[in-house]
């Protein structure tokens, strides 16, 4: 990962530093605020900002959004000024590291900002041969199109080829397509020049330059506009961009990976997607198999996500019953494994024994116990509940997308892009829909605190 520091190198920061480079990361520094973003702005790119909590935090954090420069920032100062914790978190900063520093603190703010590891946990023979060929592409420098359902770890094996290819010592840079709004997404790829709309109030290098010499990740692919696409498709045949407002081409040197929830063959025959930008960048096309048609991983990835989880939240892991672990083998997985990781962190929050009960193991579209995969039948159901059928039946479309919609949203912490993902429709779609609910007076959770601007939808 990478590391900015803002802020003298001296004392307590640079023991930070030499943690961070002893953990792994890749540390760069500046003295102040401006030169920071200036740094940011040029192209060197952070996956983490440190910053001393004597600086203009609130300053930098407000830089940040307005320039859309999405990287998280952390405080870190002398462990006694509580007052100044308090301020940094206020404004704006995601956590804050007293010092002097304790190594296991450092590496796991790393670790829980960043979350860069590239292992993929596995047993499944499904999933061993999806492996087995992304290691034989790897090392080329050819395109890969990663496919597979919302949840199966899309992001999670672009970084595990990038990690195996000869790009490895390089960056690799990841843009969610479906994230960032169509009038932004040029500027975000391609940079863009002072002055060039509104806003731009300093010249700003792109993903494309950012990621020169390394990987660029284009995740949810499908979501882009058609115009975007033939500025896309050029730069990737030509190893040439244009920033937004600019009069000079740039020659970049990356790898495109690129994934999709989407069938891009049924979207071209649609016409929503470019075919010549299909098949630039199907040059191999690696599947993901969902969770269900990869049973054997749901024991290994549900013991993985415990002692995860049980490690952040400061317990110790429990192995599951019997019982509960037959309910999640029966699941249908819909979110694949974040949704099983979801469960899992629920799990480990709700279980009150030594072991995870079946209590504790709250399943998407089971949560009532006679729904849950693996309890037994109910004795009795009262007339039109009966199953599936009877609970809609005399509901209209929409108050039953409404529910679904707003119960994935409960389900994913209140986090838009997660339960987009889920629902398989745009970020921008889920925004819209909640704000017509918010209108009609069914307020949707609030996404999780500073994660996003837009609390309301």
């Amino acid at each position: 990962m990478r590391l900015l520091i803002i802020g003298t190198l001296s004392g307590q920061v640079s023991t930070a530093a030499k943690i961070a480079i002893a953990r792994g990361a890749k540390v760069s520094q500046v003295d102040d605020v401006v030169r920071g973003l200036e740094a940011l702005r040029g192209g060197k790119g952070a996956d983490l900002v440190m910053i001393d909590v004597g600086l203009d935090i609130g300053g930098l954090v407000d830089a940040l959004r307005n320039e859309r420069i999405h990287i998280p920032v952390v405080a870190c100062g002398i462990g006694t000024d509580s007052a100044a914790a308090v301020r940094a978190i206020k404004a704006g900063a995601k956590e804050y590291i007293p010092l002097p520093p304790e190594p296991e603190l450092i590496a796991a703010v790393l670790a829980a900002v960043t979350e860069e590891s590239a292992a993929i946990v596995f047993k499944d023979p499904a999933m061993a041969d999806t492996l087995r060929l992304a290691d034989r592409v790897a090392a080329s420098d050819a395109s890969i199109l990663i496919t597979g359902e919302s949840g199966t770890g899309k992001e999670l094996m672009a970084r595990y080829v990038h990690a195996k290819s000869k790009r490895s010592g390089a960056p690799i840079i990841c843009v969610n397509c479906a994230a960032i709004p169509d009038n932004l997404l040029e500027s975000e790829l391609f940079g863009h020049e002072k002055g060039a709309f509104t806003g731009a109030v300093a010249r700003r290098v792109g993903k494309f330059e950012e990621a020169n010499g390394g990987t660029l990740f284009l995740d949810e692919l499908g979501e882009m506009d058609m115009r975007l696409q033939a500025k896309l498709l050029r730069a990737i045949q030509e190893r040439v961009i244009d920033r937004v407002g600019g009069t000079q081409p740039i020659k970049v040197d990356i790898r495109i990976l690129a994934s999709t929830n989407r069938d891009l063959e049924s979207e071209v025959r649609a016409g929503r997607f470019r075919e010549d930008l299909y098949f630039r960048l199907n040059v191999v096309t690696v599947r993901l198999p969902p969770l269900r048609a990869r049973p054997l991983d749901i024991d290994v990835l549900a013991e993985h996500f415990m002692r995860k989880y049980a490690e952040a939240n400061g317990t110790d892991a429990r192995a599951f019953a019997p019982e509960a672990m037959a309910m999640m083998r029966a699941h249908a997985w819909r979110g694949n494994v974040r949704e099983l990781e979801n469960t899992v962190h629920r799990a480990v929050l709700l279980a009150k024994g030594p072991v995870v009960g079946p209590e504790a193991i709250v399943l998407q579209g089971a949560t009532r116990p006679e729904d849950r995969p693996g309890a037994p039948a109910a004795a009795s159901a009262s007339a039109g509940s009966a199953g599936p059928k009877g609970g809609l039946v005399g509901r209209t479309v929409d108050d039953v997308e409404r529910e679904l919609i707003l119960d994935t949203l409960t389900h994913c912490l209140g986090n838009r892009t997660h339960a987009a993902n889920i629902l398989g429709i745009s970020i921008r779609t889920l925004r819209n829909k909640l704000k017509i609910y918010n209108d009609q007076g069914f307020a949707p959770p609030p996404p999780p605190s500073g994660s996003e601007p837009r609390a309301a939808f």
